[in-house]
């Protein structure tokens, strides 16, 4: 089993934007993945919705892991995206995540909440922009 990172993973979707975003989820993501971010739901292909829309408005991030813990196929961060959009300006989006991965080491379910500390209130919803 692959040992899956949200640090690996959000790096493929928004830095390695030359990767196919299909062959990333593929990877990460299982089939019967679900996911909610502040209350909004969504199945895998809402979540690869998501994912482009990241890479429209993004030109890069920073990702920083300030606490991971891991048991099993159940894993925990809270971790930090400093979002660079290609309008030149930053979000920084704090994140408290709570996921299951597969037998495959590929994100089952992903339970989360976002806080902005820096950004525009038009950015506040980044974390489920489509």
């Amino acid at each position: 089993m692959q040992t899956t990172t949200i640090a690996t993973v959000l790096d493929k979707i928004i830095n390695q934007q030359q990767l196919p975003l299909e062959q990333v989820i593929e990877r990460y993501f299982s089939p019967a993945y679900r996911q909610r971010t502040n209350g909004i739901r969504e199945d895998r292909e809402g979540f690869t919705q998501h994912a482009g829309k990241l890479r429209e408005i993004s030109v890069g991030a920073k990702i920083d892991v300030l606490d991971e813990l891991r048991t099993g196929p159940l894993y925990a961060t809270r971790h930090r995206v400093l979002c660079t959009k290609r309008d030149g300006t930053e979000v920084l989006m704090e994140v408290y995540m709570f996921a299951e991965l597969d037998d495959a080491g590929r994100f089952l379910r992903i339970e989360e909440t976002t806080l902005m500390l820096e950004g525009s209130e038009g950015d506040r919803h980044l974390g489920s922009a489509k």
